[in-house]
């Protein structure tokens, strides 16, 4: 066992991020404009837990192409539509039809981006949805958003639900099952033409939180995230309908959450955009002390900027209005002149 990553480092922002890259003496993060990079920390890992690490110049082999509906000058804000009764965030409060579209007109108010709409918890511990009742969930939803002239994304790990949303208006599939969790699910989206989100979990949300192991876990999720673009590619998936998300709270213990989230510079690596979806859970609230998942606006949001930092190029929240201020602050010192004073 030999495998190498290069994480990118030492980053710079704003009109310096551009210029550097302009000199050759940096280049784009993610094909990010305000974001570059100067240095690459080369991991070799030659077995379990032996692993040596360097800094060098460079740039990663394979870069990021955008596509056309993300931004390369900020992310795009993700607001969570749940309509499920047990949602581990809101506990169902937006679980009817109406309340659950009303929600995401609101969402779209408060400046969301794409409305995510899920009609099954994957909180720790849940047990699946049938698929009529997933499609009951979520159908009815997507067709009144997407009707408004919204984006709409449907958060589902079954084919029939994906045609159904598609149909129905969603223009992007998030799967957490990253396309693993039935065969039918690899052969709607070769069919289809949207982007596809594939997220990183250890086990099913029943058990994946009972004891979570890795080796080295933010390695391991790439190698991971790279095996499951390898296979969308097989499948007949093009790399630039692809996003790549490392999957805080799902299979990860506190520590696991934290290392992948320090080290999120690593995923540029798989040559797709990435998402950061950390809004309210757990780590967030061992981390604040905030018990009641719902309250964990501050440090969600914390969060939120730094995987932005990072080059994050989708923020999946609950709390959009808070989110979309805090990244206006940080826009505005990244790129003076965009905030329009």
């Amino acid at each position: 066992m030999r495998r190498t990553y290069l994480r990118p480092a030492g980053l710079v922002y704003g009109p310096d991020a551009a210029e550097l890259a302009r000199q050759g003496r940096g280049a784009s993060l993610g094909g990010l404009s305000a974001i570059a990079y100067t240095l690459l920390e080369r991991i070799e890992r030659t077995a379990p837990g032996s692993l040596t690490r360097r800094f060098e110049t460079g740039v990663l082999p394979r870069s990021t192409v955008l596509p056309a509906f993300l931004d390369a000058a900020r992310p795009l804000v993700m607001g969570i539509v749940n309509v499920t009764p047990d949602s581990f965030s809101d506990g169902g409060l937006a679980a009817g039809t109406d309340h659950a579209i009303a929600h995401g007109v609101e969402l779209a108010r408060q400046g969301a981006d794409i409305l995510d709409v899920g009609g099954e918890s994957t909180r720790p511990g849940s047990d699946g949805v049938p698929e009529d009742e997933e499609l009951r969930r979520v159908l009815p939803v997507i067709e009144a958003l997407a009707s408004e002239g919204f984006a709409v994304s449907v958060d589902t790990r079954k084919a029939r639900v994906m045609r159904a949303a598609l149909k129905a208006g969603a223009k992007i599939v998030n799967d957490v099952s990253a396309l693993t969790f039935e065969p039918q699910a690899m052969e709607a989206m070769a069919e289809a033409s949207c982007p596809v989100i594939l997220m990183h979990a250890q086990g099913d949300p029943k058990t994946m939180q009972l004891s979570p192991q890795y080796d080295d876990v933010a390695l391991d999720v790439y190698d991971w995230l790279a095996a499951r673009i390898e296979a969308c590619e097989k499948a007949g998936i093009a790399r630039h309908r692809l996003i790549a998300d490392p999957g805080i709270g799902f299979g990860k213990s506190f520590r696991h959450n934290l290392d992948v989230l320090r080290q999120f510079t690593l995923y540029h690596g798989l040559g797709v955009p990435l998402l950061m979806g950390l809004s309210r859970k757990g780590f967030i609230g061992a981390l604040t002390g905030e018990k009641i998942a719902g309250q964990r606006v501050h440090g969600s949001v914390g969060g939120a900027v730094w995987a932005a930092l990072l080059g994050a190029h989708i923020l999946r929240v609950h709390d959009v209005k808070a989110t979309v201020e805090a990244l206006a602050v940080a826009q505005a010192a990244l790129e003076p002149g965009t905030s329009g004073l």
